[in-house]
């Protein structure tokens, strides 16, 4: 099972690496906080920047942040989390989801996502970290193109480096050249649990669009492609 993992791991490092150099997403001396959800994503995230960080000629440090959401009623991943955080023997920080006082109950998706993101925004924050690195891939960045071109009228996808809060933190996608086929296999040699269903998540439009991009099949990955190239052309255009 190790040498699985280590071969998968290794495979998926050489996109990582990629998207750290060319977009210039970790530097020498950077404290770099992870978002780990508990989900394949935020998982092999984690793994493959300790990969990284064990190979890179610069030092960083990472350390890892989890929004606790349970107030709010969205799963409760801590039981399993927390062990396989102690084996991988980094810092972590448990937060909880901060809501403002007048959000209403139930949470939609967008507000869920939204909270959570300023929650983390915050946290890295507070913990003195320049860098937020997110677990979003290469079939998100598709997703994001196609919801922006069907829904906002806009060619525009996700950024795979982007600050906020006057570039107090810069939110960064080290994942953003990797398949969600490779994360998929990578949790299978990993052993990774599949993390509990949103309750919201069927109500997104991010739902709908993943499902009819699978369902295009072996043709997903050159739509993929394309979808990336053409928005990163109108961008640098």
């Amino acid at each position: 099972m190790s040498r699985d993992l280590d071969r998968v791991a290794s495979f998926l490092l050489r996109d990582v690496t990629r998207a750290i150099g060319e977009f210039a997403l970790i530097a020498d001396g950077d404290r770099v906080a992870v978002a780990v959800s508990g989900g394949k994503d935020s998982r092999a995230l984690l793994e493959l920047l300790l990969r990284h960080r064990r190979r890179a000629p610069y030092d960083y440090d990472l350390l890892v942040i989890h929004v606790d959401g349970t107030a709010a009623g969205l799963p409760d991943v801590r039981a399993d989390l927390e062990p396989w955080l102690d084996n991988l023997d980094v810092e972590r920080h448990v937060v909880p989801l901060v809501l403002p006082s007048e959000e209403p109950l139930p949470l939609t998706c967008f507000r869920c996502s939204w909270n959570r993101r300023k929650t983390l925004f915050v946290a890295a924050s507070d913990l003195g970290c320049g860098k937020l690195a997110l677990g979003h891939h290469a079939d998100d960045a598709a997703v994001t193109t196609l919801m922006n071109l069907l829904f906002n009228g806009e060619l525009r996808t996700m950024e795979p480096r982007v600050t906020f809060f006057d570039e107090t933190v810069t939110v960064i996608r080290p994942l953003i050249y990797v398949a969600e086929k490779a994360l998929l296999r990578l949790a299978q040699v990993a052993g990774h649990p599949e993390r509990p269903s949103c309750p919201w998540e069927t109500e997104s439009k991010r739902t709908h669009v993943q499902a009819f991009l699978r369902q295009l099949g072996p043709e997903q990955d050159q739509v993929r492609t394309n979808l990336w190239r053409v928005t990163r052309r109108a961008q640098e255009a």
